[in-house]
């Protein structure tokens, strides 16, 4: 999942990031409405989290130019002013939902998730399975057959996107791109690192594997 934060408190902002990052996500970030704006049309987010009152460009502002475009990425909106009037004039300029600062990251979250199961309107996968291995996207557990996956949050995010493709080849430039939000690359070994780390504790000890290696290809995740 990718989100866009648009903050110009750099301390919230950074708050906010970590935390996101922290649960799985990838996160861009913009401090200026108009640089937020830009960044919401161009890029493909799943959520955006608009702070009120921006510089250059109000939030209310940019979130009525992205409805006047026709994007319908849901908005989850952040100010300091929670009068039930600012917070009807909030969602009325086209906001999905409307959080109160300051706020626990534990109800951001909540919130994020629940816009992000609305979505369109139509049915969310919340658990996606291959085989015996079966992800809970909600409870952020994995278990395969009824032993538990302990796994870290980019390894959590590396698995998802191995099993929402499951069947597939999936490149390194797909895996940089998607899981590390990267556009170049690095020139490193992190993605053998962790895929050798993801394999170790999917597959060791059960007798059918199910993350195989595509030489000069990539990476599928299948039964077969």
């Amino acid at each position: 999942m990718k989100l866009l934060v648009i903050e110009d408190d750099h301390e919230t902002a950074a708050y906010i990031v970590k935390g996101l990052q922290e649960s799985g996500y990838v996160v861009d970030v913009a401090h200026e409405g108009r640089e937020g704006l830009f960044m919401a049309t161009s890029g493909n987010y799943d959520t955006l989290i608009v702070d009120r009152m921006l510089p250059g460009m109000d939030g209310l502002a940019v979130i009525a130019a992205l409805r006047a475009a026709e994007l319908r990425t849901p908005v989850l909106i952040l100010s300091a002013l929670g009068a039930v009037d600012d917070r009807v004039k909030g969602l009325r300029a086209g906001g999905d939902d409307y959080l109160v600062k300051p706020f626990a990251f534990a109800e951001l979250l909540a919130r994020l998730e629940s816009l992000m199961r609305r979505g369109t309107g139509a049915p969310t996968t919340t658990k996606l399975n291959v085989g015996d291995l079966e992800m809970d996207l909600l409870a952020r557990t994995v278990h395969r057959g009824k032993q538990e996956v302990d796994l870290l949050p980019r390894e959590f995010r590396l698995l998802e996107f191995l099993m929402r493709h499951a069947g597939q080849v999936v490149t390194r430039t797909m895996l940089l791109e998607n899981v590390w939000d990267y556009h170049f690359d690095p020139q490193t070994n992190v993605i053998d690192v962790h895929v050798s780390r993801l394999r170790q504790k999917i597959d060791k000890g059960f007798d059918k594997r199910l993350l195989h290696t595509v030489r000069g290809a990539g990476y599928r995740l299948s039964t077969d």
